[in-house]
């Protein structure tokens, strides 16, 4: 969150892109290997410079090489200094996995392959011979501050991920740079670093996908090429680290595996509690709990279910994290804002930010325990690192320091405490890339000038009489041990490869890259873990406050396995329909690839005023976001869903279909937490052969069953969209819709959004009509048979109780439709408490002369010869299997 005053007076400074001849580190002479050794699990070698190459600095002249074949579908191959400690991401980001016996090149679905002089190495698939990744005739480049390694790729390869960015979904191979270096990007300008640090991609094939991540966290380019008449490569070029690479089979046949094996590593996504699935509202510029209260009760009269409020900075006091405004948010108001919600069944969240102010004079506890404590952040003196965040001049927390998380679990369960301070549901972290707003290109005067300054602007509107009335008469982890890290030849402030970081040098606005950890690590190591680390220390914090609860974490900076512990929005956009467009490739990139999948983007978009039309259009396409929250900035208009007739129309029906599916996107969910398997995925993870699927990025999967397709031009009324060559279903008719893998235009008002089941499916569906997502699960069920080409249909459901890290009990069923009968069986521990109403088939070619429930000829069953609908009253307690006949 930044305002556009701050974004427009302290203008970034110009890229630093570095450009070397790729021909001229295409003549380095690389590496020599010797010392061979193989067991058939793991290989060793030396790796010796062949030649110095000295582009960036002097080459490292030995290296050690070591491969290991970790799975049956993993393999991985490090490359480090032989006779130096040098950085790597440490275990507490990322627990590196116990290799058990059993995986070993001989049962391996890739294989390692090398030559000795000049070295390179291929990776190929084991059955096929398929080449996945080869850096032959690219020598290796392993100097101390300048790290290359370069791969061929197939001409016009179909590669995914490599972000944060705003590109398109599939990459464009000509001339793309994907710079990995998180800041704070206000705008989410296209084609540059943002907020996040995701160095995997996954390449798909008509023969297969596969992944590959390389586990670095120090800024670094990712170059994709492709020349007309020449190769297409792949190209990392990192400024520090080592080369710490992982290869994922995933599969010939499912796309999902890669993600599987991947989440398998970093991994598996967090569960999050039902409630969170439901709409949240926010904007930067509330002015006083007053104007949070009306926006609460103006979404109940307009009965627009609203599941979460949000309030953004405007509550802290000077804008200090972990404070008050006494005059425009007093404690006794807030609370009993926050006790209305409760009573009916809804939430609250508040923003928590990194960064603490510095006032050693103010009794300000968040800062006066931090120095207590000594858990900031130290500048290269050994004195706290200084930056300028909206408290005005700030301390961060040091996250690596191993006392940082008693500090900030104490201040989590003292200032949101239930009974003397905020009752939070959930937890909202951000600028924790971390931002400052110091540009280190400005000279000390203006820099003295900025931390003389009171940052924080002052009100503008007179603060609320106390006694107004609001709502009418209704009204566990460590930190890793300390390291020593070679820091020969270096220089942390003005590496030699300058990588294309949109805001200039590496110290611009964020923690200088010689600023200190407690650990011995420095940030120009581990800036991209500043988000991460924040992640893991307010997860734990919200589990010691609220103990046993699944926690809903919503944060903007993130790292590899980031998903493991929080969800994540999307950043400061922009109102606009480019931006609008965007964010369908930035959900999928988080789901699909980076196993972040709660995951939105700021509904009707952040910054600059959206108009009645693109909300609309996005109030729709938001409900089909895992994180649905509406969020706006302070210099833009209002944009709550209730201040337009069309908005409101169009919410309240895009959110009633995203409760009547919401079970099944919660079993979704579920799975993905389970396994790895995507929540939102891109058509071809359901039609892997049909390349017109492979550049779509308009469309997506909702589930495993549900395609999205929206209107994504202002003003129009109708979409063309790719339908696959397969029996889809109408959502609002259940019509049969013969897809032939061509495009299509479909029709959609302003107020709707075309949506199709696809052929195979059986949908568990609330009848809804909720509210809340607590009177949502009071409602009742119906069953939707979708039969595939083949006739037959399969689905699931999971139920718990919607809030426990571990569930007391569940309830599991699977659906399975074939031959005219249906089959609903499984376990049935917990109790749901509500009827299955009905189950109705789809595609249904003539009434059937007889349908029995559990033998019984069952009677009112109806038929719609028009759209092939049958309906058949079930009527029970959905609490046992049970069996349908059509004959």
């Amino acid at each position: 969150m930044k305002s556009a005053f701050i974004a427009a007076t302290l203008a970034v400074a110009p890229a630093l892109a570095m450009y070397v001849d790729p021909a001229k580190l295409d003549a380095c002479a690389g590496y020599d290997a010797s010392n061979v050794y193989s067991d058939g699990a793991k290989l060793t070698a030396t790796l010796n410079v062949a030649g110095d190459c000295g582009v960036f600095g002097e080459d490292i002249s030995e290296l050690a090489l070591e491969v290991t074949y970790e799975t049956t579908t993993r393999l991985h191959v490090k490359i480090s200094d032989a006779a130096h400690p040098r950085y790597e991401v440490p275990d507490v980001v990322i627990p590196r996995p116990t290799i058990g016996e059993g995986a070993s090149q001989d049962n391996s679905e890739i294989q390692f392959n090398y030559t000795e002089s000049p070295f390179s190495f291929t990776v190929y698939r084991t059955n096929t011979s398929e080449v996945l990744f080869s850096t032959a005739s690219h020598p290796i480049i392993f100097e101390d501050q300048y790290l290359r390694l370069k791969t061929n790729l197939p001409e016009n390869a179909n590669i995914y991920g490599l972000g944060e960015h705003t590109n398109s979904f599939r990459l464009d191979n000509h001339n793309t740079t994907l710079t990995m270096f998180n800041r704070d990007a206000y705008g989410v300008p296209n084609a540059t670093n943002l907020y996040g640090a995701h160095p995997i991609y996954q390449e798909h094939r008509e023969t297969g996908t596969h992944g590959v991540l390389l586990l670095n966290s120090n800024g670094m380019d990712i170059k994709l090429n492709q020349t007309d008449g020449q190769e297409s490569t792949l190209e990392y070029n990192v400024v520090g680290g080592i080369l710490d690479l992982y290869f994922f089979a995933g599969s010939e046949s499912d796309p999902a595996a890669v993600a599987r094996q991947y989440a398998e590593l970093v991994g598996l996504p967090a569960e999050y509690p039902y409630w969170g699935y439901g709409l949240h509202q926010c904007r930067y510029g509330y002015t006083d709990f007053v104007d949070v209260a009306s926006v609460i009760s103006n979404y109940s009269a307009a009965g627009i279910p609203l599941e979460t409020m949000w309030t953004d900075i405007d509550y802290m006091y000077k804008r200090r994290t972990f404070s008050l405004d006494p005059d425009y948010f007093p404690l006794d108001r807030m609370q009993e804002i926050i006790d209305y919600l409760h009573e009916h069944e809804q939430q609250y969240i508040l923003m928590t930010d990194p960064a603490v102010a510095y006032a050693p004079d103010a009794n300000y506890e968040a800062y006066d325990l931090g120095v207590e404590m000594d858990i900031f952040l130290k500048a290269d003196n050994g004195s706290d690192f200084l930056g300028l965040v909206w408290p005005g001049v700030t301390v961060y927390p040091d996250w690596f320091n191993e006392k940082t998380q008693e500090y900030w679990t104490h201040m989590y369960t003292t200032f949101y405490n239930k009974d003397t301070g905020l009752d939070i549901d959930g937890a909202w972290i951000d600028m924790n890339e971390p931002a400052s707003f110091f540009d280190m290109t400005l000279n000390t005067s203006i820099w003295q000038q900025e931390k003389d300054q009171n940052l924080p602007p002052n009100r503008t509107t007179a603060a609320p009489d106390h006694d107004t009335p609001i709502f009418g008469n209704d009204a566990n982890s460590t930190v890793s041990a300390n390291v020593s890290i070679s820091l020969r030849r270096r220089d942390v402030m003005d590496p030699p490869y300058k990588i294309d970081n949109q805001q200039g040098e590496l110290s611009a606005k964020t923690a200088y890259a010689n600023a200190k950890h407690a650990n011995g690590l420095v940030e120009y190591n581990t800036h991209n873990l500043f988000g991460a680390m924040m992640n893991n220390a307010t997860r734990h914090a919200m589990l010691a406050r609220r103990p046993g609860l699944r926690p809903l974490i919503i944060t903007r900076s993130t790292f590899v396995g980031s998903g493991h512990l929080v969800g994540k929005w999307l950043g400061d956009n922009l109102s606009t329909w480019v931006h609008y467009r965007n964010s369908i490739a930035g959900i999928l990139g988080m789901a699909s690839v980076y196993q972040v999948p709660m995951v939105g983007a700021d509904i009707c978009g952040f910054g600059g005023n959206t108009t009645e039309t693109l909300c609309a259009r996005w109030a729709m396409l938001g409900a089909f976001y895992p994180f649905m929250r509406n969020h706006n900035g302070d210099t833009s208009i209002s944009q709550e869903y209730y201040l337009w007739d069309t908005v409101t129309e169009a919410a309240k029906g895009a959110i009633e279909t995203r409760f009547r599916l919401l079970d099944y996107i919660y079993t979704a969910m579920h799975q993905q937490h389970v396994d790895g398997t995507p929540l939102i995925a891109p058509l071809w993870h359901a039609y892997p052969k049909d390349t017109n699927t492979y550049p779509i990025d308009t469309q997506f999967l909702f589930g495993p069953s549900v395609i999205v397709s929206p209107v994504i031009e202002e003003n129009a009324t109708s979409v063309t969209a790719y339908l696959p060559d397969d029996v889809l279903y109408d959502w609002q008719t259940l019509a049969v819709v013969q897809g032939q893998g061509a495009n299509v235009t479909l029709n959609a008002s302003f107020t709707e959004i075309p949506v199709h089941i696809r052929g195979g499916a059986v949908l568990p569906l609330r009848v809804s009509g909720a509210n809340t997502t607590a009177a949502l699960r009071r409602t009742d069920f119906e069953l939707v048979i979708a039969p595939g080409n083949d006739g037959d249909a399969t689905g699931s459901l999971y139920v718990d109780d919607g809030v426990s890290v571990e569930p007391e009990s569940t309830t599991e069923v699977d659906f399975v439709y074939a031959n005219g009968t249906l089959t609903v069986d499984g376990k049935f521990d917990y109790d749901v408490g509500v009827q299955l109403q009905r189950v109705r088939f789809l595609g249904v070619g003539e009434q059937p002369k007889n349908v029995t429930l559990d033998g019984e000829v069952v009677q009112d069953v109806t038929f719609n010869a028009t759209t092939g609908v049958l309906d058949v009253p079930v009527g029970r307690d959905f609490n046992a299997g049970f069996t349908v006949v059509l004959a």
